[in-house]
């Protein structure tokens, strides 16, 4: 059994606030991306028009890469000491820039949703030649970009991609290859909310399918 088996349960092709402090670990969740009204058991806020596409495993919510998004008042790895933050998702072109899954805590008092200091994401880089990631978790005392443009994959294809902190080092992964690792002095988030196919302030959006994603408040890789 390879790593990606380890995680999505076989589906894939394998200093602190106070309010962190005070979070008990998270359970995990499982997110499936059938529908534009509930997901992971949370209600969903559509964004332009996003709508569902077949997939390997059932429905996919498709993305426009101009306006659709999907906003969602959960920060699912809030108070997560160590974590897997992992999904599947097939990007199709467009922009360079595209921030598809945004997790952010919503923790200072009259914060605007995308300009918080405490969040971890996902985006991609597209290229003439596919598309490399970029992981990237920031927080207070720490701030950490996981890329390398030179580890290239296919458009129009579903990959899995993951991200984990097993309490030292900070990793990346896609379809089970890791991509780049670090040490960071990584602290728990707070409590927010996330968006999909988008940054939370409707900026850098993404142009392709995302299927499923999964939160672990321990690191699988």
């Amino acid at each position: 059994m390879n790593r990606r088996d380890v995680v999505l349960g076989g589906a894939a092709l394998g200093m602190m606030p106070a309010a962190a402090r005070a979070l008990p670990a998270p359970a995990s969740q499982e997110w499936r991306f059938d529908n534009l009204a509930r997901i992971g058991g949370h209600a969903v806020t559509p964004v332009g028009q996003p709508r569902l596409t077949a997939s390997p495993w059932g429905q996919a919510v498709l993305f426009d890469g101009v306006r659709d998004a999907l906003l969602i008042d959960n920060h699912p790895l809030a108070g997560a000491k160590t974590f897997t933050f992992e999904a599947l998702f097939r990007p199709d072109g467009g922009a360079f820039a595209q921030r598809w899954f945004h997790l952010e805590s919503l923790t200072e008092p009259g914060l605007k949703p995308g300009s918080g200091t405490t969040r971890m994401l996902f985006e991609i880089r597209v290229t003439d030649g596919g598309w490399y990631l970029d992981a990237f978790a920031t927080g207070p005392g720490y701030k950490q970009t996981l890329i390398v443009p030179t580890k290239l994959y296919p458009l129009g294809q579903w990959h899995h991609v993951a991200q984990s902190f097993d309490g030292q080092h900070y990793r990346s992964f896609v379809n089970g290859a890791l991509q780049m690792e670090t040490a960071l002095p990584f602290a728990p988030q707070g409590p927010g909310r996330c968006s999909v196919g988008a940054r939370l302030n409707d900026v850098d959006h993404f142009h392709g399918a995302v299927a499923m994603a999964r939160f672990t408040p321990k690191a699988l890789l």
